[in-house]
């Protein structure tokens, strides 16, 4: 692989096992090409939407971001020496990602397969398709 191939790879986890396996990968092509890892998570807290700002919906979306912090802080010991920018964006995973892509100039984005089962990913949709089908970078899918 020629060095410096790669400058930006965007992560996203979820937490699912199949973003979890995509950590290996990312991890290797980026000492590889010396390349800076973003991890992404996204709290989605789009059932919030309509209820009364009171503090329980606001004590369950600081619950969401602190999953999402932990999630983000267990991958980072093992990136060891690769450089990594954290960002956590709330809503649709599908969207944060594309608007991440754009934002951030990313050449690479490492995803798992799928976080969702069953009759979830039929009704809520692929993240992965759609990002598939909407990204204009590089896409390697983890299963």
């Amino acid at each position: 692989m020629p060095e410096n191939i790669y400058k930006k790879i965007l992560l996203p986890l979820d937490g699912s096992a199949y973003s979890e396996k995509a950590v290996d990968d990312a991890i290797f092509i980026a000492k590889a090409s010396n390349a800076e890892i973003m991890l992404l998570t996204v709290v989605e807290n789009s059932f919030l939407i309509g209820l009364p700002a009171d503090n329980t919906t606001r004590e369950i979306n600081e619950l969401l971001e602190n999953e999402a912090q932990k999630n983000i802080d267990k991958i980072k010991e093992k990136l060891g020496g690769i450089p990594i920018k954290t960002i956590i964006e709330e809503g649709s995973p599908a969207e944060a990602i594309l608007k991440t892509i754009k934002k951030e100039n990313i050449d690479l984005v490492i995803m798992g397969s799928s976080g969702k089962k069953g009759f979830e990913k039929f009704i809520i949709g692929s993240v992965t398709d759609k990002v598939v089908n909407s990204a204009r970078c590089k896409i390697l899918i983890i299963h």
